[in-house]
């Protein structure tokens, strides 16, 4: 028997291959075979030691991971031995009033991957209720697409997308691309906008329409695409100033824009005569909900999205190192997904 391998977070800029030791499923607990997991921009934040306040190390991380049941503990029956998944990677504590029973922004809400063991391993036990049977035709490396599509479904969600409307998407990544796959889905129009040469090109063999703020003036762009009635939802999703900069300026009367990408870095200047003259909503949108899996898994097996491309690179688990440091080296790249029984 192969000896089992796990990749271990130990320090900023520093990952370790060491022993993965399984741990036998406890009651209401299941021990998975890890098949694929996707490295998320959150992942790339702890590797550079942005996050080392809050991850244990040394530690497992890695969260978008799809995999085969191995064996269950006592009282599971939402799953089988041999089922292939995907993992919502939420670990739900106590209820607090403040919750208003949204558990997936709870305050004793605890994420399986930062705060507990990840899926950058061999063997990996979780509890059952985060598992997602994948339908058949869904391969497992596109498996691992189901929690990032799950985010861009819960954002749609929350922007309240409707068929016909125009939506700004400001960031053209890995989320920024799957949130304008779900606003098609959903029979609106998705504009993108983006500075990299590479994704642009990308996005426009998707069949978006694009913006590129650095070349062109997007309110004007956005004007003519929309016919002057401008944008009924935008999202957020850059991270940067320039990006909550324009959000404002591109929306409707009574627009929504949903705000995504995690402003960690210091104040950032918002319009908010704006807000106030147009009636505009800002809604913040975090994780994801049981619904937005079953929706993910839906879209994802649709056939829609064509995850090959949005594919840059797999490799193996014993390369996770080499891995992030050609992530920040390319920033042309889109998914990263880690083999991890290779």
């Amino acid at each position: 028997m192969k000896e089992l391998k796990a990749a271990y977070y130990v320090e900023k800029g520093q990952f370790k291959i060491g022993e993965c030791i399984p741990h036998s499923p406890k009651v209401g607990e299941v021990r998975l075979q890890v098949a694929f997991c996707g490295v998320c921009g959150t992942d790339v934040h702890i590797f550079h030691g942005n996050m080392d306040q809050r991850v244990d190390a040394p530690l497992v991380i890695g969260h978008e991971a799809s995999a085969v049941v191995a064996e269950i503990g006592n009282g599971v029956t939402n799953v089988k031995v041999g089922d292939r998944v995907a993992v919502r990677p939420l670990k739900f504590g106590p209820k607090h009033p403040v919750d208003k029973d949204h558990a997936h922004i709870g305050r004793n809400l605890k994420f399986i991957g930062i705060d507990s063991p990840g899926a950058f391993q061999n063997s990996w036990t979780v509890p059952a209720y985060t598992l997602h049977p994948l339908p058949d035709q869904l391969s497992l490396q596109h498996g691992a697409f189901i929690e990032p599509l799950a985010v861009a479904c819960h954002d749609v969600k929350i922007g309240r997308v409707q068929a016909g409307e125009n939506c700004l998407v400001i960031g053209g990544g890995p989320i920024g691309t799957l949130i304008a796959f779900v606003i098609r889905e959903r029979g609106a129009t998705p504009i993108v906008s983006e500075i990299n040469p590479s994704r642009i090109a990308m996005l426009k063999d998707f069949g978006f329409l694009t913006v590129n703020p650095l070349s062109e003036n997007i309110e004007e762009r956005i004007n003519k695409i929309t016919g002057e009635a401008m944008c009924d939802c935008v999202f957020e999703v850059s991270g940067s100033r320039a990006g909550v900069e324009t959000m404002t300026r591109v929306v409707n009367a009574r627009g929504r824009i949903v705000m995504v990408a995690i402003h960690a870095g210091g104040p950032k200047p918002v319009d908010l005569f704006k807000f106030f003259w147009s009636e505009i909503e800002l809604l913040g949108a975090r994780l994801y909900e049981e619904e937005d899996y079953a929706n993910a898994i839906k879209i994802a097996a649709s056939g829609n999205i064509p995850f090959d491309t949005l594919i840059t690179k797999i490799n193996d688990l014993s390369e996770l190192q080499a891995v992030f440091e050609e992530i920040d080296q390319n920033p042309s790249g889109m998914k990263y997904l880690i083999d991890c029984q290779a």
